[in-house]
């Protein structure tokens, strides 16, 4: 993924590094990650030392580090080190292999008590999922020990997030698309964005589109965030989030929101880590 020797201007930078223009900004602006020089006509350059920076912040990344985290071990030039955080995670996934819930409970409530929520969620439980998930694709671990995982996990986020609607903040309304089943990033994203002070108004999976915007014209959210990992649902179903848009702002996640489903009316993608995304729609979207 090394550049050429030179500088490029941030379109041209974006597809050599294989990230969005639009994530390389956020991680520069968040983070300090990228160090632009200005061209004599006044453009911002990207760099070669740019390029490993988004190298070791990816490599990071998919360590299940945390965007903040991977940040601070890129611009360190250190490869990630092993502390409470990460031996966390190390029993966390323990219990899962040996389906030992007794233990995985333990660990949670370490976890909850050690960290506070939002912490808990970034960088615990968030790249524990993400491992388990990579290595059942791999075929190192069993369906089994996912389902396990996941129910447990899911059903703790949900104890979590008992108060979460509670409060005079923004509201946002939160739901998985027609035929979505798994929820659990979604929870995830509802309570990071409740440590950015919004109510959270949370419908789950497989929600019809017009059961949202019923639900939507009702209670009169702040912003409206709809996962999906189908893109075809999503550009079928163009006029209801157009629809959608109109009664406030819309953002999509997940796989299916591509950007032909993104221009196909007044909608937003959420991009980057679940962190990332709660971010963007807590600074963007101004109720």
């Amino acid at each position: 993924m090394s550049l050429a020797r030179g500088a490029h201007r941030i379109g041209e930078f974006a597809r050599r590094v294989g990230v969005s223009p639009e994530l390389l900004r956020a991680w520069e602006q968040r983070y300090g990650l990228l160090q632009p020089v200005r061209s004599a006509g006044g453009f911002r350059l990207y760099t070669e030392e740019d390029a490993d920076r988004v190298a070791r912040m990816r490599r990071a990344l998919a360590h299940g580090l945390s965007a903040a985290e991977a940040a601070r071990v890129a611009l360190e030039n250190e490869a990630p080190a092993r502390g409470p955080i990460e031996e966390a995670r190390a029993r966390l996934l323990a219990a899962i292999e040996a389906y030992d819930e007794a233990a995985l409970q333990a660990v949670l409530d370490d976890g909850v008590a050690a960290l506070g929520i939002e912490p808990f969620v970034r960088d615990l439980i968030l790249p524990a999922l993400a491992e388990i998930g990579r290595r059942w694709e791999v075929g190192d671990a069993e369906v089994s020990q996912e389902h396990f995982a996941s129910n447990l996990i899911r059903g703790r986020l949900l104890s979590l997030a008992r108060l979460w609607g509670r409060g005079a903040g923004p509201v946002a309304l939160l739901a998985c698309a027609p035929g979505e089943q798994h929820d659990i990033s979604l929870l995830a994203f509802g309570l990071l964005l409740r440590s950015y002070g919004w109510r959270i108004l949370f419908l789950g999976a497989d929600t019809p589109i017009l059961t949202v915007k019923s639900t939507a014209q009702v209670t009169g959210p702040a912003a409206i965030v709809l996962v999906s990992f189908n893109a075809a649902l999503l550009e079928a179903e163009a006029s209801a989030l157009r629809q959608l848009a109109r009664i406030a702002p819309l953002y999509l996640g997940g796989p299916g929101a591509t950007a032909d489903v993104v221009g196909l009316g007044r909608v937003r993608r959420l991009d980057g880590d679940l962190l990332d995304a709660a971010d963007d729609l807590a600074r963007t979207s101004n109720p």
